[in-house]
């Protein structure tokens, strides 16, 4: 019993994680119904310029959060004014070709920055954690899961209770009604990329400080946010709260609890996963 609880916290607080990873995700799908596959990307740019504040000037990883997530709002903003604007309205496989590209250069600049080397991020209390009753529960995966519900609710107070998020919902539900309204079209698309690059941003953070990382670690993160955004349902920030805590749960629990199965079955177990809610409830669990 003592293990099965162990299990489902780390779950949970794995799931947290997933949180962060999809929620910009999630955002950029659901208002400019672009597959963003740069997304990993941009989550292990957030994870290194976190490694480089603690490694030049000691900066605690949570306290650099702000930072990070400024810097990653600036580039997302750039990226889609310079770039994803220009095939904004074409068919989703040009979206994709353009996103492919964009992953594939910040992936080779981030080797020619720091090397195919393995970086972390080690604060003092990384190896520190709380017991209860023979569960250990880590203080840093904590704070992450913490994290991630603080930047789910800024999201969700961002599109429900200002008039920018007003109009980045007036622009994914109706584009050309928000343009004769007034609405500008090309900064509500920065924005919105913008917001979804700098939630990649803290979950790069968030990432650096329980897990080694390289330049090439992102991809997988593009995966998991696709997995969750589908499995809790594209439209709103409660969806992706739940796919990602449930996904959490679910990759957690298959690697431990089903014989023959390990660390290197998360891929598997992530497609597997995605397969069934295709098949069963292709909407998601929450979605519109």
């Amino acid at each position: 019993m003592t293990l099965v609880v162990q299990q489902v916290i780390l779950g949970l607080l794995i799931g947290g994680i997933y949180v962060a990873v999809a929620m910009g995700f999630s955002l950029v799908w659901g208002i400019l119904n672009i597959v963003n596959l740069a997304h990993g990307a941009l989550v292990v740019v957030g994870a290194y310029l976190t490694w480089w504040l603690f490694a030049r000037w000691r900066v605690d990883p949570f306290l650099s959060l702000p930072v990070v997530a400024v810097a990653l709002f600036a580039i997302g903003y750039v990226l889609q004014r310079v770039l994803v604007n220009r095939i904004i309205r074409a068919p989703l496989f040009f979206t994709l070709l353009l996103t492919f590209g964009v992953n594939l250069a910040i992936v080779n600049l981030l080797l020619l920055l720091f090397q195919p080397d393995f970086r972390s991020v080690t604060p003092a209390y990384a190896g520190s954690g709380l017991g209860i009753g023979g569960v250990q529960v880590p203080y840093l995966r904590v704070g992450a899961l913490v994290v991630a519900m603080l930047m789910a609710l800024a999201v969700a107070l961002l599109l429900n209770r200002t008039r920018t998020g007003a109009a980045i919902q007036a622009v994914g539900a109706d584009r050309d009604a928000a343009r004769l309204v007034g609405i500008d079209l090309r900064h509500v698309y920065a924005l919105t990329f913008a917001v979804g690059a700098a939630c990649a941003g803290v979950a790069g953070t968030l990432i650096s400080t329980i897990q080694a990382i390289t330049p090439t670690a992102g991809e997988p993160y593009t995966l998991q946010a696709f997995v969750v955004v589908v499995l809790g349902g594209l439209g709103r920030v409660s969806a992706t709260v739940v796919g990602g805590l449930l996904f959490g749960l679910v990759e957690t629990l298959g690697q431990t609890m089903v014989p023959g199965l390990g660390a290197g079955w998360a891929n598997a177990i992530a497609f597997a996963v995605l397969v069934v809610v295709l098949l069963v409830r292709p909407q998601g669990l929450l979605g519109r």
